[in-house]
């Protein structure tokens, strides 16, 4: 079964080192509790659903809607798990480019180490590449192919084509649970446009034609769910229609309304500022949420910004605490101190208790313009350099900003930093 696919336009350049870090830290821990709590199934299906897919990249501070987040998640969750593969019992294999070419290798290994059927993984590995970039000739070109197994066995696949005409990728998601056949039907629903006629050799009209001639077929558009708009959007910053403003309202009144004191004794949280919990109650959700809840990615990004600057500078701060945190529950939860790892559960709960009474008012522009003031305080850092306080540009390490990188700033962005 394949579980969907998601639109989003190109996005060049690199993760700054600072980010990068951060990113492989945080996303072992989310890894890791989910493990934990729910077992490695219900991870592979987590990473399976390309929204909660995005709205793991938002809380870990990529841009909202960029093609990067695709690699830059994947970079992130191999370095981390492979780390600590013999104890989570998840193998994170290929990537981008010569990476992917390296995936038959790296399953060997595996099969070396787990007893696994090394061959048979390849086939799947290769099977699903050939499926999404042949079988389905929709314009992407697979780049991108990254293959997370199991010691049981179990695997998904996350793997991103490009279409340089349209300036669009592609990410496409497996789950091998579900999967009945390679080359009939394997795509249980869709997400994307209808770009109308493609080559889809794997619709179950198309046996007859699998035996003696390709011809093309049309998309049944009944057989397409709802289009993913947000992940689809076109523009950068985050905008009020990208959000479920009655969730994040919820989270920021658990944060910053309520009494910390109050929340730190029912939590036992001591020492958590409100702009930390705001993270972790993010965070919180991203582990312990239920699929219906990641229908509004962008959210996520509310936890720790942006790298672009987008709702906000990433807060590095907030962001180390935050790791630090989850990093000291997990390890406490090993010896059987699993109080502050229940904590960091209800914090979801307490959310979702609040959103059911909270309405929503029309200060949407102001928390994000709160951020950007304060971002200074917390650490806020961007692919441009540091907030400053009281300034409308950019710290430039070492450097004074000049006029042609102002120029590739667009006015959102400088807005960030008044």
């Amino acid at each position: 079964m394949k579980k969907g696919y998601a639109d989003l336009p190109l996005h060049y350049g690199t993760v700054p080192a600072w980010l990068a870090k951060r990113m492989a830290l945080l996303g072992g821990a989310i890894v890791e509790a989910i493990v934990q709590e729910y077992g490695r199934k219900t991870f592979l299906q987590k990473l399976s659903d390309p929204f909660w897919f995005q709205s793991l990249g938002c809380v870990l501070g990529m841009d909202w809607h960029s093609s990067g987040i695709t690699t830059s998640v994947m970079n992130a969750l191999k370095k981390a798990i492979n780390q600590r593969s013999s104890e989570l019992g998840i193998y994170v294999c290929g990537g981008r480019g010569k990476s992917s070419r390296n995936t038959p290798t790296e399953l060997l290994h595996i099969a070396d180490k787990t007893g696994l059927d090394g061959n048979e993984l390849i086939t799947k590995s290769r099977l699903v590449a050939k499926v999404d970039n042949c079988a389905v000739q929709d314009g992407f070109q697979i780049y991108l192919h990254s293959f997370v197994v199991t010691i049981d066995g179990d695997w998904t696949v996350v793997q991103q084509g490009m279409n340089i005409n349209d300036k669009l990728a592609r990410r496409y998601h497996w789950l091998s649970s579900s999967v009945q056949s390679f080359t009939e039907t394997p795509h249980t629903f869709i997400y994307g446009k209808n770009k109308g006629e493609i080559l889809n050799l794997t619709d179950k009209d198309a046996s007859t034609t699998k035996q003696g001639i390709l011809e093309l077929t049309k998309e049944n558009p009944d057989r397409l769910m709802k289009e993913i708009s947000l992940i689809l959007s076109s523009h950068h910053e985050v905008r009020e229609k990208d959000v479920n403003l009655k969730r994040l309202g919820a989270a920021l009144v658990l944060a910053h309304e309520t009494d910390v004191q109050d929340v730190e004794s029912l939590l036992l949280l001591n020492g958590v500022g409100p702009r930390t919990l705001q993270s972790l109650t993010l965070v919180s959700e991203v582990i312990h949420g239920t699929p219906s809840r990641f229908s509004d990615p962008a959210r996520f990004s509310f936890a720790h910004g942006g790298k672009d600057g987008h709702p906000f500078p990433v807060p590095t701060r907030v962001y180390d605490e935050t790791i630090e945190i989850f990093d000291k529950a997990l390890q406490r939860s090993k010896l059987g101190d699993t109080d502050k790892l229940e904590a960091l559960k209800n914090l979801s709960k307490v959310s979702m208790e609040i959103e059911k009474n909270f309405k929503p008012s029309d200060n949407f522009h102001e928390w994000i313009e709160n951020e950007r003031k304060n971002s200074w305080k917390y650490g806020g850092k961007t692919i441009y350099g540091d907030a400053i306080e009281n300034s409308s540009l950019i710290k430039k390490t070492g450097k004074k900003t000049n006029k042609s990188v102002i120029k590739k700033i667009d006015k959102n962005q400088l807005s960030l930093f008044d």
